[in-house]
């Protein structure tokens, strides 16, 4: 097997010395940076995710910040939601836009204050074109990125983890909004989110110096809890729909083929680059769309690679994610299927590397 050679363009994170003592296996590169895949196995790790609590190292989710009297401005300019209700102790999931309504990110926009926001990036080169807007647009604002790093809290004993170390109150945060809490004498941003489905939290850790106490400190008051190191799990993100920027979708893709219209307001978000080209699109409706399919057989391979999805010989649309899941005893998938073939009960058939399989498109994702 082949490794990747370390340099100073694919950095470390705050958090990699307790990554590398939890026994990690292997990683991939998100933002020039080291994302965990795999601890024990990505079988294993699902299982104890589902039922206890885990600390994942997502430093990878870098924050690109907007201050200064422009930055409201700056943000709607990049999102077709409307952020105009949005308060500051809200974290808001905001598709971001170029000019034809292609999707740039999937970020989720935490407010500050009305003059500084994060917006916690996926993997892309996001700044820039942040940075390029502002500009172009002569814009007083300052767009960076700061010395944060998210490390999330995921699983159902989560809340009794946070909660023996910054108390009882955090309970009481509501999701997608978050607290100022403290740890080592530092205000830390905690938001109750996080790229699962089993429930948890986010810490934006401002300043490297204390990232490496504060992992400490969760495993220390999470020993009884069976806390272990974590990361993102291929088969809980697709049993839950949790889309993938870069494999799932695309800049080829509008929010509205993704599935995310519920989170354009194209008609009111006034200033979004992409507003005319998405309201034609919200007029017009998708030719296609992510669906939740189930792919008959034992399991897939690593779905590493576009897999075709034929109907009757034609091509009808490609799956991007694709993994065997113990709980539901079947291969769970994310495609792209065209509108005339992504009714639920359609009867399709994939193409993997292992030969061609029946499939077939779910009314809904798995959990």
């Amino acid at each position: 097997m082949a490794l990747i050679s370390p340099s100073r363009r694919l950095r470390r994170t705050a958090f990699s010395e307790g990554v590398e003592a939890q026994g990690v296996k292997a990683y991939t590169v998100y933002n020039r940076m080291l994302l965990p895949t795999v601890f024990e196995s990505i079988e294993a790790d699902y299982h104890h995710l589902k039922n206890n609590v885990q600390i994942w190292d997502v430093s990878c989710e870098r924050q690109v910040e907007l201050r200064g009297p422009d930055a409201a401005k700056l943000m709607q300019m990049l999102t077709p939601r409307d952020l105009r209700a949005m308060m500051v102790g809200q974290c808001y999931y905001v598709p971001i836009v170029d000019e034809t309504g292609g999707m740039l990110n999937d970020p989720v926009a935490v407010k500050l204050a009305e003059d500084r926001w994060w917006i916690s990036i996926a993997d892309s080169d996001l700044l820039y074109w942040v940075k390029g807007v502002a500009n172009g647009w002569r814009l007083d604002v300052l767009v960076d990125e700061p010395d944060v790093s998210p490390l999330a809290i995921q699983g159902p004993k989560a809340d009794d983890l946070v909660e023996r170390v910054f108390g009882e109150s955090i309970r009481n945060i509501k999701f997608f909004r978050y607290g100022v809490y403290q740890f080592e004498g530092r205000d830390l941003v905690v938001a109750r989110s996080g790229y699962s489905k089993q429930g948890g939290f986010e810490i934006y850790v401002e300043g490297s110096d204390i990232c490496m106490p504060l992992w400490n400190r969760l495993f220390e008051a999470g020993e009884d809890l069976n806390v272990r190191a974590g990361c993102p799990n291929l088969i809980e993100r697709i049993e839950g729909g949790l889309l993938s920027y870069g494999n799932d979708m695309t800049d080829d893709n509008t929010p509205h083929e993704c599935g995310l219209g519920r989170f354009c307001n194209t008609h009111t978000a006034i200033g979004c680059i992409g507003r005319d080209a998405l309201l034609r699109v919200a007029n017009e409706g998708p030719v296609k769309q992510i669906r939740a399919i189930e792919i008959g057989g034992d399991a897939v391979p690593g779905c590493d690679r576009v897999w075709p999805v034929f109907a009757g010989g034609k091509r009808v649309g490609h799956l991007t994610s694709a993994a065997w899941s113990p709980e539901f005893k079947t291969n769970v998938a994310i495609g792209m299927v065209r509108m005339t073939h992504w009714d639920a009960g359609t009867k399709l058939e994939v193409e993997t590397p292992d030969g061609m399989r029946p499939a077939l498109v779910k009314d809904k994702f798995w959990i």
